[in-house]
Formats: C-alpha cells, structure tokens, sequence
C-alpha cells in the first residue's frame, strides 16, 4: 500500500498534506509512503526530515507511480496523477461546487475522490475535521493581522502619563474561526462583542467573556450541520441595522461568515465602512468567497479614502504553514487510519461507512455524491483496480 504526497501547486498554498509525524505513523500502518521533493518546504518541513521519517523522496512522477492513496490540501489536477493505481483515493479540500467539470475529470479516469471538507460533524469524526482545524487558526490569525494594521495599543493601559483606552473589537459570525477570534482578542485586551444568527452561539460567545448582540426580530436562523441558513429579506434588514449602528463604534471588525457551496454573504455595506473612524480595521476571512464586506478586494490589504483597512488575505491559514500543516495531517492521518486493516496492513474500506458516504465524490467511473451534478460524467474506461470493500469497523476510541 503507496501512499503519496505531491507538493502544492495553488499559487499561495504553503501547507502540504503530511507531516514527519504522520509519516511515521502511516508508515506504522503498514504503508510506504513517497514524498515529492520540496513538498514541505514553505511549511519548514524539509526534504531530509520526512526522509529521517522513512518516506521515500523523489520527483512527481516517481512519486505518485503506483499510489493507492494521494494525501493532498486542495484538490490535484487529473494531469499531475498519471500513473496513479486505477482506482485509488485522492484525499483532500475538493471544493467541488464551481468545478464540477474537474471532479468529472476524475470519474473520467476512474479516480475516488475524498472531499475532506464534507467530513460530517460527528462526535467520532472530530479528529478529522479539517475545516475546524483550519478555521480556528484562521481566526487566530485574523486578529494577529488586525492587531499588526491596528497603530494604537489593544488593551487598557493606565500609565503615569494617563490612561489609553481599549481597542474595541466586533466578531461577526461566531463559528469556529469567530469564537477564536473572540478569545484571541480578549487575550489582547480588547473589548469583543459578536453576533451571529444562530441563537445558540449567544452562550459560547459569552462563555469567552464577550458580549453577544442579536437583533430581536431574528429568533433563530440555525440550519443543518451547524452553518447557519439563509436570512429573508426582513430578518437580512433587521440584522443589517443592528450591525450598522454598532459597527460605526468599532475599531476592529472581523467578518467569518460563509456558506457551503454559495459566495460568501455580504455582511457590511460601503456606508457601514463609511461611518467607521479613521484608523479603524476590518479583516474579512470569507475573501477567498468573494468576502463578507462590499469594499473587500481578495488577495490585497487596501484602504478606503475614510482610512479604513480592509485585509483580504486568501489561505489565511496557509499564514501559519507550519501549524495549520501540522493540523491538517493529523486529520487526514486519523481519517486513513479508518480504511486500514491493521492486521493485514492494507485497505479495507466500508463503503458504507457514515464518514466514506459523506466525503466519497467519485468511484468506479462516476460521480456518486449526490449534491454534485455533472451531466454526461461516465468513465473514459474502467478502472482495473478498486480497494477491496471490508467489513464495517468500529468507531475510534
């Protein structure tokens, strides 16, 4: 059983998809693994650690030759897996919706693809929750960038000279990305309100010592799987009033809220931004969606003619390579462990395991994911080799 790594080629992906520690342990698990030489490079993961490991290092194509699992972060183009197994696994980000036509491609040649990003919120599946593990360190790194563009001191000082006010930081959206935002601003010294539409996320918020602020004519707008759902017009007018009047006040403003499958929702409007003081901050980390603010431009730091900062990083985990990799590996390292017979140290996936149905886009020469709908996907030819179904294991400990 092959295992391979390939290095990133998204412009800006500096994380890579295992780590020496998670090489160890696969290898532990009865597999060889194969890393392409530089893979680790920008997450300070050098070629000669993951060799010390005991993975193999070469180029591309000496790398993916012969794989039965491809661990990646964001979804490989078909054209750099040739020589792959016929049928194996491709594991990683897939961010499928919009590119339907590429996941096509990998039913085409007879591929599994794993979207990691659809792993279900179960209690059992939270060691491999890859959008919880980044998104944390992205609202870590969200208040460290806004704390570096802010030029005045997050917390209270009272000096000899006089006492300097705190920075007063506003969370919208109290996901996992806000309630770290949430804490990492209070650890500053800020003083931190959030909102979001979810009711029930008013108890976390204030469990981090933060005041949550709610508009009165939004009950509740929780949705399936812990996203919120889309608002009415009323409950969007009612909720864009609240933030309004309490975003002029604000020196910082973080925005986190996204929408599986859909641009992100535009939170903040230009005359919001307009009424902030000079000086002030916004972080927006829905950028890579199209960003939460309406003045956001993805992928740049700009400043409005009123002197706000909006920062639009893409990849803002990718700002903590070497963390967020670390993460990252861990989840896909416990979500392998799952498909390994650890007796006879080879795959043995259940395909009707809860967690291979939800994350499985593409097998045996189609697309089998039911929210992905790409006309005409039947393979170009069969796969000759398909892991071999095993029986249904227990959850892990």
């Amino acid at each position: 059983m092959k295992i391979a790594v390939l290095r990133e080629r998204a412009d800006g992906e500096t994380r890579v998809a295992a780590t020496p520690e998670t090489v160890t342990k696969l290898i532990g698990l009865g597999a060889t693994v194969a890393i392409e030489a530089g893979a680790g490079d920008a997450a300070r993961f050098p070629d000669a650690d993951y060799a010390a490991a005991g993975a193999s290092v070469g180029p591309a194509a000496a790398t993916v030759k012969d794989a039965e699992i491809v661990l990646a972060v964001r979804r490989p183009s078909v054209g750099s897996l040739l020589g792959i197994t016929p049928g194996a696994l491709v594991v990683g980000i897939m961010d499928p919706y919009g590119s339907e036509g590429e996941i096509g491609g990998y039913a085409k040649v007879g591929l599994t693809a794993v979207a990691m990003e659809f792993m279900p919120r179960i209690t059992r599946a939270q060691v491999m929750d890859v959008l919880s593990s980044q998104a944390n360190l992205a609202g870590y790194q969200a208040v460290i960038d806004a704390a570096a563009a802010f030029d005045r001191a997050m917390p209270m000082m009272m000096t000899a000279a006089g006492t300097v006010r705190p920075a007063k930081v506003f969370v919208m959206g109290a996901g996992v990305a806000g309630l770290q935002a949430i804490a990492t601003a209070k650890r500053l010294g800020a003083v931190v309100t959030a909102t979001d539409v979810r009711a029930a996320a008013g108890e976390q918020v204030e469990s981090l010592g933060a005041k949550f602020i709610m508009t009165e004519a939004l009950k509740d707008a929780s949705g399936s799987g812990g996203y919120a759902r889309e608002l009415t017009q009323d409950e969007q007018a009612a909720q864009a009033a609240l933030v309004a009047g309490h975003i002029a006040k604000q020196d910082i403003v973080i925005t986190t809220a996204l929408i599986p499958g859909r641009p992100a929702p535009k939170l903040v409007s230009r005359a919001m931004v307009e009424a902030m003081a000079p000086g002030s901050v916004i972080v927006d980390l829905a950028a890579e969606r199209g960003g939460n603010v309406e003045l956001t431009q993805p992928g740049k730091v700009a400043t409005t003619a009123n002197g706000v900062t909006i920062i639009g990083h893409l990849n803002v985990p990718g700002r903590l390579a070497t963390s967020a990799s670390q993460l990252y590996a861990r989840n896909l390292m416990s979500f392998i462990e799952t498909l390994i017979d650890k007796k006879e140290k080879k795959l043995a996936i259940n395909w009707d395991d809860e967690l291979v149905k939800a994350t499985v886009l593409t097998r045996g020469g189609a697309v089998v994911h039911p929210s992905i709908k790409v006309p005409g996907a039947t393979p170009l030819e069969a796969p000759r080799h398909r892991p071999r179904p095993g029986r249904p294991r227990a959850a892990p400990p």
